[in-house]
C-alpha cells in the first residue's frame, strides 16, 4: 500500500483493506535510504523481509523481470531461506498478495478521517488521504496487486485469484461508509456501494497506470481529483 509515509503511523487491526503500501509497524519503509537494487527490510522474520522485498521489487521491475534472487538480495536473505519458506516464485507472490492486504489495513481505522461522524465526509476524507498518497517516486505509491495481476491474469490462474481477492477486499472494506451515506444523503437509484467502492478501486488503479506512463505523481493526483468531484456531485454536494 511504501513509501512516503502517510498521515498515520500504521498499527495491525483487523479490518482488510488493499491497493496502497502503508509503511511498517516501527516506522519508516522497506526502501528508505537504500539505493536501487540493494534494498532492505530491517527488522522480522525471513518470510516477512521477502514478502517486503517481492512489495518493493515488483513494483519497480515489475512480475516477470523478478527474480528469486533479486527478491533474496533485497531481503537479505540466502536462497535456502527463501526455498524453507516458499517452494516457488508463484507461491511467494500469492502470499505477497495476502501480505498487501494485511499492510494496507490500517488506512481504514487510524487516520482522523475515520471517526468523522458523517459517513460520507468519511468516504471524501478517504479519497483525500489516498491523494495524500500520490507523492514522489512512481514504485513507492503505485499497487503490488495491481502491478502483478496485469502480468499475470492470463498466464497464472493462482497469482490472479489471490489479487482479486486483496482488490476486493479493499472494496469490501471501503464499502460500508458508502453504504451508510447512501442511506444518509440519498442516490440515484440503482447505484449500490459495491459498485461506488469498485469504482474508487478501478480510479486508483487506472491513476497508477497512468502515473507510470510519465513517471510522475501528477497525472495520478489529477485523476483522484476528478474523482472526488464524481462523488461530491453523485451526493448533491457538487
Amino acid at each position: 500500500m511504501t513509501t512516503n509515509q502517510p498521515p498515520a503511523a500504521p498499527r495491525r487491526t483487523p479490518r482488510p483493506a488493499a491497493a496502497r503500501d502503508v509503511p511498517p509497524a516501527g516506522g519508516g519503509t522497506a526502501n528508505s535510504g537504500a539505493p536501487a537494487g540493494a534494498r532492505r527490510t530491517p527488522r522480522g522474520s525471513a518470510r516477512d523481509k521477502l514478502i517486503a522485498a517481492a512489495h518493493a521489487t515488483v513494483r519497480r521491475k515489475g512480475y516477470a523481470a523478478t527474480t528469486v534472487d533479486e527478491i533474496c538480495a533485497a531481503a537479505g536473505v540466502t536462497k535456502g531461506a527463501f526455498f524453507h519458506h516458499f517452494e516457488s516464485k508463484e507461491a511467494l507472490a500469492i502470499a505477497a498478495a495476502e501480505g498487501w492486504t494485511e499492510r494496507a489495513r490500517p488506512m481504514f481505522e487510524l487516520p482522523p478521517h475515520t471517526r468523522l461522524v458523517d459517513p460520507l465526509d468519511r468516504l471524501l476524507g478517504h479519497i483525500d488521504f489516498r491523494f495524500a498518497m500520490l507523492d514522489g517516486p512512481v514504485e513507492d505509491f503505485t499497487c503490488f496487486v495491481g502491478t502483478m495481476v496485469q502480468e499475470a491474469y492470463g498466464t497464472n490462474p493462482a497469482i490472479r485469484a489471490a489479487c482479486e481477492a486483496s482488490i476486493n477486499a479493499y472494496c469490501e472494506a471501503l464499502a460500508p461508509d458508502i453504504e451508510a451515506a447512501i442511506a444518509r444523503h440519498g442516490i440515484s437509484q440503482g447505484v449500490s456501494a459495491m459498485s461506488i467502492a469498485r469504482h474508487v478501486q478501478a480510479v486508483l488503479q487506472g491513476a497508477f497506470i497512468m502515473a507510470k506512463t510519465t513517471d510522475d505523481p501528477a497525472i495520478a493526483r489529477d485523476s483522484v481529483t476528478h474523482l472526488k468531484r464524481y462523488i461530491l456531485m453523485l451526493f448533491g454536494r457538487g
